[in-house]
């Protein structure tokens, strides 16, 4: 989604101070009998031509060799290990749903509701009201909106999607949600695709897809008055991480917090195929996506996105749909065999499974707080962190407040981030971010 940076490998004496501050995992001294001893030729190798930050190619790789095919344990029949990862700013620079609704608006494709307020349970009247003086009552229901040329309805759209407030500042939802299972315009932006079909959709996605591949990087768009992302890429060190997996005998998946059928346009670039795709399932009735959402654990379909693929529901999707565990259980930690043995994400709404990744955890570094105050701990020392490879974030200049606030509680009340023992993870300063970049 830019211009695309190479980032250098840096330096023996930085690298080994960054395994002194964040923690080297998988060091030959930590390495148990069952380990590969070597990086044979015959496993699956990384590609060596693909920059990655210090020496996280090979901690990536020695988790892929204790781990794949190479491994004593893939030997002795145990199953395939499991690697699981987010979507969006993880293998891809910028965000595919934001992209996809960016070319809806532009190309008239959001329906006229029944009713905004009846289009998300958390929506505020003062939200329903804004939208409906904005978009007018002219268009029939189930027509499409003039969004490509009506840049007030675009723009309140796009504010209370980006902000959950109204143009004139208005909180656009309310109410009480679990704060860790959903987020009420998360839920908004796949009911504003109600109407269409899930192929429908798929298509219009694939048509964004090419838009975004084909713009420069570094491109921005005009969506309304609003200037937005205009470009997306695939990172080429995810692809070949993911091919390596895959190679290597991992089960590999993709567990997004966008729309399953936005995912599916673009999951096929990195190989997957869509029986490995999890992402927010809208309740289809008569052949056509509604404002219904998909449950998870014993959370009941149709209730109107109260457990989406976030944070916890990320958890709950895994275990409902790869391990095929049912009811209340979906939603907690399970045993190291019934967990993933690899998790790959950049923000909060991946800080649940990535940390229930029993072998390797990646986080490409957002500077989001509370995935990076985990990552940062480094509890059990497997935790790799990598800047964006495209266009990375500055280096924070506070550190990440973990012992008050780094921790989302399902109330919405933010807390001290705390390890398995209940012991607090203190303030983090951010520790990896590209050599040479001013602080943020």
């Amino acid at each position: 989604m830019l211009r695309k940076q190479v980032l250098r490998p840096v330096t023996t004496g930085l690298a080994l101070a960054l395994a002194a501050t964040v923690g080297l995992p998988w060091t030959a001294a930590a390495h148990d009998a069952s380990s590969p001893r070597t990086s044979r030729a015959e496993c699956p190798q990384l590609s060596k031509d693909l920059p990655w930050y210090g020496g996280n190619r090979a901690k990536l790789q020695r988790m892929i060799d204790e781990r794949g095919s190479c491994s004593a344990k893939s030997r002795s029949g145990a199953g395939k290990p499991v690697a699981a990862f987010d979507w969006d700013n993880t293998i891809v620079k910028n965000d595919i749903s934001d992209a996809t609704l960016a070319w809806m608006l532009k190309h008239d494709k959001i329906l006229q509701p029944t009713s905004w307020r009846a289009t998300n349970k958390w929506m505020t009247a003062a939200a329903h009201r804004a939208l409906t003086r904005a978009c007018g009552t002219s268009v029939p229901v189930g027509r499409p909106l003039p969004t490509s040329t009506d840049t007030g309805c675009t723009d309140e759209i796009l504010d209370i999607y980006e902000g959950a407030k109204t143009s004139a500042g208005d909180t656009a939802f309310s109410g009480v949600w679990n704060h860790r299972r959903t987020v009420p315009e998360y839920v908004w932006i796949t009911q504003l695709f109600a109407g269409h079909s899930p192929a429908r959709l798929t298509e219009f996605a694939r048509k964004a897809r090419a838009e975004n591949l084909a713009a420069p990087v570094g491109s921005v768009q005009k969506v309304g008055t609003h200037d937005w992302a205009g470009y997306v890429r695939y990172y080429e060190q995810q692809l070949d991480l993911i091919r390596t997996l895959r190679k290597a005998g991992f089960d590999v998946w993709v567990v997004s917090a966008s729309a399953e059928p936005i995912v599916r346009a673009w999951a096929p670039g990195a190989g997957f195929t869509k029986n490995r795709v999890i992402g927010i399932r809208n309740v289809v009735r008569d052949g056509r996506l509604t404002t219904g959402v998909q449950g998870c654990g014993d959370v009941k379909d149709d209730t109107r996105g109260e457990a989406l693929t976030y944070m916890d529901g990320k958890r709950c999707w895994i275990n409902k749909g790869i391990y095929g565990i049912k009811g209340a259980e979906a939603w907690r930690q399970q045993d190291p065999a019934h967990r993933i043995a690899f998790g790959a994400g950049d923000a909060e709404t991946d800080v649940t499974f990535v940390d229930d990744a029993t072998a390797g955890h990646l986080v490409i570094n957002r500077n989001k707080t509370e995935l990076m105050c985990r990552a940062y701990d480094n509890a059990d020392r497997r935790w790799i962190v990598n800047p964006m490879f495209i266009e990375p974030k500055k280096r924070q200049s506070a550190p990440y407040r973990c012992a008050t606030e780094g921790y989302m509680n399902t109330d919405g009340v933010e807390g001290p981030v705390r390890r398995p023992d209940g012991s607090v993870v203190p303030d983090q300063k951010d520790r990896v971010f590209p050599k040479g970049t001013a602080r943020s």
